[in-house]
């Protein structure tokens, strides 16, 4: 693979909904990807951390692909799909089974755990972009890998032929955050990834973002980016500070916890139910994100 191909807009990667028998609900999936797509999303993730991937069956994961995979035809949108592995060979073998699935990208988590070096960062997407039928998005979410890395090495990762952007989650905004922003690679895509921080990352530069808490008031999310594009900077700032309070309450729990609380009470999933080892949000956290959500549903669109 010898090229790049850019991944901009909103990407919302998806919850996996269980019925009240802990199976997957495959319609509830379904509804919550059109409901998104319609309401201003570019695209979808599916077998992202949100979705719970880790604690989903094979047959689960490919029903999952199948469901978005469709949704996503019929629209016209972007499929992106959570693959790879912190071992170099068992990434290869997970992102080649994505030919003929319907996802236009993989995203890729930085190896967790093993901690390699910079070096062996880069040298191990340069092994996985060889493999991939489709273009690599990088997940750099160092709070979850234990592997923060520097603005080099992204550049690095953003050479690679066949890496198209990287989801940038570091957890703040630092000198490495404008210097990757302030001097962009051609070609190379920088989504933002912390949803509390989307609002300054795409008033830095930033040309898309995949937020979890885009579950809820997308067309808000989208309304957001397109106030940045088009300089309406009082807008997008007031915007932007009532995104930043409803995302801080959606991830007062571990992910997708009070997502899944809210989704539930608004009646859009059967259960809010996640599996173990995480447990479902407490009420005070999902009545403190509803009555947030109500907030930015309330504000005024700009003319």
């Amino acid at each position: 693979m010898t090229w790049h191909t850019p991944v901009d807009g909103l990407h919302v990667p998806l919850i996996t909904p269980f019925t009240a028998e802990g199976t997957v609900a495959a319609d509830a999936l379904e509804a919550l990807a059109r409901a998104a797509l319609d309401a201003g999303a570019t695209g979808l993730v599916a077998l992202g951390t949100t979705g719970e991937t880790a604690v989903l069956d094979a047959d689960e994961r490919r029903t999952v692909v199948e469901v978005c995979a469709r949704v996503c035809e019929e629209r016209g949108a972007h499929l992106t799909v959570g693959a790879g592995s912190n071992d170099t060979r068992a990434g290869e073998r997970a992102l080649a089974g994505l030919a003929g699935t319907g996802a236009s990208a993989a995203l890729v988590t930085v190896p967790a755990f093993t901690r390699p070096s910079e070096e062996g960062v880069v040298a191990h997407f340069t092994r996985l972009s060889a493999a991939c039928p489709v273009p690599l998005i990088v997940y750099h979410i160092p709070y979850r890998t234990g592997l923060p890395l520097s603005v080099d090495a992204l550049r690095a990762l953003a050479r690679i032929p066949g890496v198209a952007a990287v989801k940038y989650a570091p957890g703040a905004i630092t000198q490495d955050t404008m210097e990757l922003l302030g001097d962009p690679v051609p070609g190379f895509s920088v989504l933002a990834g912390d949803d509390v921080f989307v609002s300054p990352l795409l008033a830095l530069g930033a040309s898309g973002s995949i937020l979890a808490s885009a579950h809820l008031a997308t067309g808000r999310f989208a309304e957001l980016a397109a106030a940045w594009r088009s300089g309406d900077t009082v807008r997008a700032r007031d915007l932007g500070h009532a995104l930043a309070r409803m995302s801080a309450a959606l991830f007062r729990e571990p992910n997708p916890a009070v997502v899944k609380g809210v989704l539930h009470e608004r009646g859009l999933i059967p259960t809010a139910e996640v599996r173990l080892p995480l447990l479902p949000a407490r009420p005070d956290s999902v009545t403190r994100a509803l009555r947030l959500l109500t907030e930015v549903e309330g504000t005024v669109t700009a003319a």
